[in-house]
């Protein structure tokens, strides 16, 4: 067999979009709580239920746009169309929400609110028509056995985003600037969020040329079809044995469990942040940025470590280190008044175990299906992420409202040590599993 190289370069090109999409989604999580609670003044059960409904929606959006790009034929490709689309009517419709948000606050009117709620709806399904394509189109045009590499690459390019986010709004919205503010603007940081998502759709418009990568790997992978762990029934559809769906299915609940824990922290976080220590918008996002730091310095080290002693092993460790994180997260948010060195300290450390599970835990579903029907796995991946974060947000805000806003970290922390249990009963898609069976090409897999 003859041996894999990842391209580096086209890959990081390729994430571009997952870049864009990250720099989204910080910000969303960020701002529109703090808006829907300053400005509309509406209480923490409303506000996490309209968290939760870009979650809700996901779920039929995701796999419906995922599914059509499939079916699509276009000079640009498959995926391509829906990422401009997509981003386009984004870039436009995430603007127009601060001049609602800043009209209503100098003059309030029932038409404003609904006005905001529906452009943000409309905002969301925006953001779906491109998610699934845009995620699709990296195992579109890289061979399987070096996805896991890929998709670390793809994780930092989505980190990157989010990073140059939050210090855009460190910089922007110090506490100092907004703790004395009746009403805060956050235009100037929509567009430049915007400009971001922009830029980065242009630069993979120029240097990735879709049809003719996709149309390069499916040779490839014609070629190898030992690369494939499922069964074939003899019709042309894919069956998995009993262990493997097994392991599936106790996969699929450890992701959702992981992310009811870690996304209830992240949707939180800024109000949590506010209410417990009175640190404003620039304090909290310095903790995430802190945190989106952490997860980037640790891709590579997470890589090799990974390929040493397996993806299963080193989600375990970061599951460990994740629960521990949030409980200390709770000692520090209530024994100090303000963020310190020693809270930093913890958030690195949270970034550094989310990416030992992050990085490793979509390439474990997708080793279990035959290259052919990555995207309908990733959609099992997404669908178990995206159905813990519709109700963590709104489970997560209930008790903060009803027994004491201390309780989010314990919470999470909670939620993540069940996923302990259950990848304990996982047994397939490790990397070390790969290598016994005898495929050469997994050697040079790094995650």
């Amino acid at each position: 067999m003859e041996k894999l190289k990842l391209n580096n370069k086209r890959t990081v090109l390729v994430g571009l979009a997952f870049l864009s999409i990250c720099a989204f989604w910080q910000m969303y999580d960020n701002v529109v709580p703090l808006i829907l609670r300053e400005t509309f003044n509406m209480d923490e059960s409303l506000t996490g239920a309209i968290m939760a409904a870009d979650n809700i929606l996901a779920l039929f959006l995701l796999p419906f746009f995922g599914g059509l790009s499939d079916r699509s034929h276009s000079k640009l490709g498959r995926r391509t169309p829906f990422i401009i689309v997509g981003t386009v009517f984004a870039v436009v419709l995430m603007n127009i929400l601060p001049v609602l948000d800043n009209s209503y606050a100098a003059a309030a009117a029932p038409f404003k609110l609904v006005s905001f709620v529906i452009v943000l709806g409309l905002l969301l399904v925006a953001m779906g028509i491109y998610r699934s394509p845009a995620v699709a189109l990296m195992p579109d045009v890289t061979p399987k056995p070096l996805r896991s590499k890929a998709n670390a690459i793809i994780n930092l390019m989505g980190a990157v985003g989010g990073i140059i986010y939050l210090g855009v709004a460190a910089v922007m919205y110090p506490t100092s600037r907004t703790s004395l503010l009746a009403h805060v603007n956050y235009q100037p940081l929509f567009i430049t969020v915007s400009a971001i998502m922009l830029a980065a759709l242009i630069i993979l418009l120029l240097t990735i040329r879709e049809p003719k990568l996709s149309a390069e790997n499916q040779e490839l992978e014609k070629k190898h079809p030992e690369w494939n762990l499922a069964e074939d029934d003899g019709s042309g559809h894919e069956t998995l044995p009993a262990p493997v769906k097994k392991s599936l299915g106790f996969l699929l609940a450890s992701i959702a469990l992981w992310f009811i824990g870690y996304n209830g922290v992240t949707t939180w976080f800024t109000t949590y942040i506010a209410e417990v220590m009175g640190e404003g918008l620039g304090g909290a996002s310095t903790c995430l940025m802190v945190a989106t730091g952490g997860a980037i310095v640790s891709y590579i080290p997470i890589g090799i470590i990974a390929s040493k002693i397996g993806r299963k092993k080193t989600i375990m460790g970061g599951i460990i280190l994740l629960a521990a994180c949030f409980l200390a997260g709770f000692v520090l948010t209530t024994v100090f008044d303000s963020i310190n060195a020693i809270m930093f300290a913890a958030f690195a450390l949270v970034g550094l175990a989310w990416a030992a599970i992050n990085v490793n835990s979509l390439p474990m579903v997708v080793e279990m299906c035959r290259g052919s029907d990555v995207g309908k796995f990733t959609g099992y991946y997404y669908t178990a992420s995206m159905l813990a974060q519709v109700i963590t947000p709104v489970i997560a805000g209930t008790l903060m409202k009803h027994i004491s806003y201390r309780i989010l970290f314990p919470y999470a922390a909670f939620f993540v040590a069940l996923s302990f249990v259950t990848m304990l009963f996982v047994r397939h898609g490790d990397v070390k599993a790969e290598a016994k069976r005898g495929l050469d090409a997994f050697e040079d897999m790094g995650d």
